[in-house]
This record gives structure tokens, sequence and C-alpha cells, in this order.
């Protein structure tokens, strides 16, 4: 089940104005290109924020994610028509033959069950011509990035066309070992009305990661560094054999 902040009808419209800057994903278009990935498939896709930026660039994308009024968000923008969305996981996909397969931002983090983890290699890697790549990033562990989730640090007031002023912060409800929780909280001032969106990340170590994809018949081609993040993020370069 995807997390209300992606999933309820309300949130999921907010995503894109309560975080504008997207210049993380430079780095996976950049390696899109460096790939020569013509087909291109993008799970956990949200908003289609990454899939459209794919799409602009000549790309044939399809894009994936379980949460059903994040892809109406999707549909809805200009251009969307040139890539296939999916309600869905991307463990029961149509037959594909992909260049490259991407998870950005948290997505990879979110799949917390590790049952789950390894369905969505396989189902990445079933996805994948031979020769393909899965690219991913998560978190360093060692760095406790959730040290810095609190309501000090996240609080801001975003004024949303349409909806006007929305409040939000974030603050962590639970640390048990790999596994943090935390919760978001959206205060709308046009009627006062508070809604809240718990979600969970997994932190795992670079082994534990390369011995899942070694698992799932990947070989780890390389392990780079987030451009935008030096030294916080893994972002994993895996090719399908």
């Amino acid at each position: 089940m995807a997390d209300d902040c992606f999933a309820h009808p309300l949130l999921a419209p907010l995503y894109d104005p309560l975080d504008p800057d997207r210049s993380d994903l430079d780095a996976y278009l950049g390696m899109a290109e460096e790939f020569e990935a013509h087909h291109v498939l993008d799970i956990g896709c949200g908003t289609g924020v990454f899939a459209l930026l794919l799409a602009d660039h000549g790309k044939e994308v399809v894009g994936v994610d379980p949460a059903q009024a994040s892809v109406d968000v999707a549909r809805g923008k200009p251009g969307s028509e040139r890539v296939h969305w999916i309600c869905g996981e991307a463990t029961a996909l149509p037959p594909l033959r992909v260049d490259l397969a991407t998870m950005t931002a948290n997505v990879a983090q979110a799949i917390a069950d590790p049952g789950a983890w390894r369905a969505t290699l396989r189902g990445a890697r079933e996805a994948l011509r031979p020769g393909g790549r899965l690219v991913f990033e998560t978190r360093v562990p060692a760095r406790r990035a959730w040290e810095e989730w609190t309501r000090e640090r996240s609080h801001s007031v975003t004024d949303v066309p349409g909806v006007g002023p929305v409040e939000t912060w974030v603050q962590v409800t639970e640390v048990a070992g790999p596994l943090v929780s935390f919760r978001w909280t959206y205060r709308f001032a046009a009627d006062g009305q508070v809604l809240t969106s718990d979600s969970t990340l997994r932190f795992r170590e670079r082994e534990e990661v390369e011995a899942d994809l070694e698992a799932q018949g990947y070989v780890v081609e390389d392990v780079r560094d987030a451009p935008d993040r030096p030294g916080r993020e893994y972002v994993f370069v895996a090719r399908r054999d």
C-alpha cells in the first residue's frame, strides 16, 4: 500500500508544489544518456516528474506506481500521453524489454519489507533486456539522515495554487534497527483541515544491497555518489546479464 502522501486525493496533488526542486533527477537523466537507453521503466513514478522528463528527451517510458492518486496527477500533466502509465506494482508488469529501470528518490527505501524488495528486484530484472541496467539510490545509514527530520528543521508554509497556504512538517515516530518511521503533517489554512501521512524507510548497508542484487541475478557494475548529496547516498548501477 502506498503512503497517504502519495495515495490520498488531497495530498498527492501537493507533492510537486511542496518539493519543486527536482535537480536530483539530473544524474538519472545523465545515466539514461550515458547508457544509451531508449526504453525506460520508471518504478515508483509518482506524479510523473521523471517519466515526463525522460519523454521530453525522446525516451519511450513506462511509469508504474501503486498510488492511483499520484498516477492520476501524472496523467493530468501536459505531454502525459507520451508515457505509458500503470497503476500497480513492479512485480506484476506486462512483458517489457527496457534498456533501463530506475527507482529515484525514496522509492527503493520505501520498499521496506524484505520479501517485497526481492520481488521488486525480480520484477525489474524481468522487465530489462539482457544487458539492461537497474539504477537506484539509497541513503548511507551511517549518516543518520533521520536525525535531521524534525519539526523545527522541516516546518514550512507553501502557498499552493488553487489550494491556498499549506503548513507542513515532519517528525520521526520510531527508529527500530534499519527501519525509520516518520509522520508528515499537513494543515490547510483555507479550512483548518489537518491530514497526516505515515511512512517507513529501510536503511540498507551497501553490502546488503549488493548481496540482494547478486541473489536476483544482477551484476553490480558501479556504486556511485549522488552529485547533489555527496557522501550521503549510494547510487547503485546493476546490469542484467
